[in-house]
């Protein structure tokens, strides 16, 4: 299973804008916008000057991946999910979003069980949570109205849960509408697709929609 293994905080330089790959981090001093909010590598700061002149194509590929790195995902598996939107029914770009949305580790982190996805994406691969009942270790798993998603009951005794459902590591920051949780039972269930606008990513999903449709 491929991921992103490098400093996470170059992406969000990269990108000029906070990405909130680091959780909490990203809301302290301690960000790498706050403190150098440039692109890295050695000509950073002369490549911020010419971002007025970006083109076309230049603006679709960053959107593109603005959204791989915001839900972790590497080009591959990008591509089949568009391919994948393409072939199903609605909007291309809002059916794009909505299938990264209902990646395993993105509810996870949704209901607030993590900080941020990657450590979402950690907690599913370790085998941490039960869909409907039944152990899954895989973080880009689909989730379907209906799903119910616990935590294992041999996963809940440990310290990490148990500060979890007390509310003392508390990491929700606003469930969205489509799936609701039960922090004390540290579960949660989909109760149905995400709306466009329940999908909180600053993306601009036409923009990539342009850059496969080249």
């Amino acid at each position: 299973m491929a991921k992103y293994i490098g400093p996470v905080c170059r992406l969000c330089r990269r990108e000029g804008e906070k990405l909130y790959l680091k959780g909490a981090r990203c809301l302290s001093p301690k960000c790498a916008i706050e403190k150098r909010n440039f692109p890295p590598g050695q000509h950073g700061k002369e490549g911020q000057f010419k971002r007025n002149r970006s083109s076309d194509y230049l603006l679709q590929l960053r959107e593109k991946q603005k959204a791989r790195r915001v839900y972790g995902v590497l080009e591959a598996q990008f591509r089949r999910y568009y391919r994948q939107a393409i072939k199903s029914r609605g909007v291309t770009g809002a059916v794009l979003l909505q299938i990264l949305e209902r990646r395993l580790d993105n509810v996870v982190y949704r209901l607030g069980f993590a900080a941020n996805r990657a450590q979402a994406r950690n907690l599913v691969t370790h085998g941490h949570f039960n869909i409907n009942g039944r152990r899954t270790d895989v973080p880009s798993m689909q989730v379907q109205p209906g799903d119910l998603i616990e935590v294992r009951p041999g996963s809940q005794r440990r310290p990490y849960f148990t500060d979890l459902k007390s509310g003392e590591g508390d990491k929700r920051s606003g469930v969205p509408n489509w799936l609701s949780a039960e922090p004390a039972l540290l579960t949660g269930k989909v109760n149905r697709l995400p709306a466009r606008e329940e999908i909180d990513a600053n993306l601009n999903e036409q923009l990539i929609v342009e850059f496969y449709s080249r």
